[in-house]
């Protein structure tokens, strides 16, 4: 009746934790250990009731013998009171009342045996809700360890999983790509500036050429020189004047020319 106590306290022993070590699935083996335990507490609730039935039934049967041995002992007195007073014969009396009185030593005698046997029992009944209790106690102590255990189990899982992910991931190649992506970029933007900087030059001088033919100063002075002329504010323009003159009109028209083709 006691041995799943014995199994009980053997858990706590080297030997069982070394034999913990080696199981494949500690949840599912606590989980039948607990059922294991709480099998054995039902059985020992069914031998506690039977124990107390047991101290209940010797109990009664004590009071039983206590209340007879008393009877007993009245109808000894109611007796010998009736011999005394002439009720019945003197003699008579007397003897029936040994008689009760033998009867109320037998009486006691079971009464002492039942007496011890319901100390016995109610003393049993005590140890036994004692142990249920520590028992009671234990699986509810095992029963939050393993939910206890159950979490840790899955954040291991989860966790072992999302290690395992990540050590399949190749930094270094990741870095290696990233460095080539780099580079190629890098060149690309250096090739688009030198583009660009090559066609700001060909633009600069192009620029510088039709500034110098175009200069608006000289444009506008010599048609202001032209203007004087004819008002008589200046001397008439010599020939030499008239060819640079007409020169730079022509490489005017020309270059308009150009652009209107172009």
């Amino acid at each position: 009746m006691w041995s799943f106590f014995k199994r009980l306290f053997r858990i706590g022993k080297a030997e069982a934790n070394s034999a913990l070590d080696k199981l494949e699935n500690p949840i599912k083996m606590t989980q039948q250990g607990i059922r294991d335990l709480k099998k054995d507490l039902d059985e020992s609730l069914k031998s506690l009731a039977e124990v107390k039935a047991i101290h209940i039934r010797s109990k009664r049967e004590m009071q039983a013998h206590k209340q007879t041995s008393d009877d007993y002992e009245k109808k000894a007195m109611a007796l010998l009171k009736r011999g005394q007073a002439g009720q019945m014969d003197a003699a008579e009396a007397e003897r029936l009342a040994a008689e009760a009185l033998a009867r109320r030593e037998e009486t006691m005698k079971l009464y002492q045996v039942s007496a011890q046997n319901a100390k016995k029992y109610g003393e049993m009944v005590d140890k036994m809700q004692g142990k249920i209790r520590q028992l009671k106690s234990q699986v509810s102590k095992w029963e939050n360890e393993l939910r206890t255990l159950e979490a840790r189990d899955k954040v291991s899982k989860a966790t072992g999983k999302l290690n395992k992910q990540m050590s399949n991931i190749d930094s270094s190649g990741t870095l290696a790509m990233l460095e080539k992506m780099k580079t190629k970029v890098e060149e690309q933007e250096a090739l688009s500036d030198a583009y660009g900087e090559m066609a700001d030059v060909e633009k600069s001088v192009d620029d510088e050429i039709n500034n110098a033919l175009n200069d608006p100063t000289i444009t506008a002075s010599a048609a202001l020189d032209d203007l004087k002329r004819k008002m008589g504010m200046l001397p008439a323009a010599t020939e030499e004047t008239k060819i640079e003159i007409k020169e730079e009109v022509k490489i005017e028209v020309d270059k308009n020319n150009g652009t209107n083709q172009g």
